[in-house]
């Protein structure tokens, strides 16, 4: 009963907006505090950071949506997918123009430099380029236009990504030997993935019946 009362909720017409305002509440937060001086001694810092965070946070919960749906047999959950991607790629920004704008003043000499000589950077730029053309395909006209298969196949992009965005972030705190957060985030991706290895690889084989 329970699960039909989610399964009716996620098809009704609040699912959507709702999840659109909260995952909007951390943008809202940091607005406010770097308006009103709540970010510490380093704004530059704390603005950085919290983007690469919700980032992450977000990555994690669009890579949990495959496994809680075929888990607790709720498919509506698949309409959430896309627009919490386009939230990875909006967090993902941010956390690109806080850099280049706080840390680097926006000068574009300055940036490309810093990304070819620093790995961590190097790796979190690869992150944004290959995130791109997820979101640019993320609507329906896409799909029609490269075909479902195709379209499949690009969007697996987002596993690499993971990848790429748990190695950004230990390279980042590789300096400071703190590795608690990395280990956290490391667990969660490497278990949505392993789910998905799992998955592909427990699937009975499907065998052609012998005609008599």
């Amino acid at each position: 009963m329970l699960r039909a009362a989610v399964h009716r909720w996620l098809l009704g017409p609040l699912a959507k907006p709702l999840v659109f305002a909260v995952w909007l509440l951390p943008c809202a937060w940091l607005i406010y505090a770097a308006f009103f001086d709540r970010l510490g001694a380093n704004p530059a810092e704390a603005l950085v950071r919290a983007t690469g965070d919700w980032t992450l946070r977000a990555l994690c919960l669009v890579l949990l949506v495959t496994p809680l749906r075929v888990m607790a047999n709720l498919p509506a959950l698949a309409r959430l997918r896309r627009m919490l991607g386009l939230f990875v790629y909006f967090y993902v920004l941010l956390h690109f123009l806080a850099y280049g704008w706080l840390d680097m003043g926006l000068d574009l000499d300055d940036i490309a430099t810093d990304i070819a000589k620093r790995p961590f950077i190097l790796v979190g730029f690869t992150a944004l380029v290959l995130l791109t053309p997820l979101a640019l395909t993320s609507w329906n006209g896409a799909i029609r236009a490269l075909g479902a298969r195709h379209w499949l196949l690009l969007h697996r992009l987002v596993y690499g990504v993971a990848v790429l965005a748990v190695l950004h972030f230990f390279w980042m705190r590789a300096g400071k030997r703190n590795f608690d957060e990395v280990a956290v985030y490391a667990a969660i991706l490497a278990a949505l993935l392993g789910w998905r290895v799992w998955r592909r690889f427990s699937r009975p084989a499907i065998r052609p019946q012998t005609a008599r």
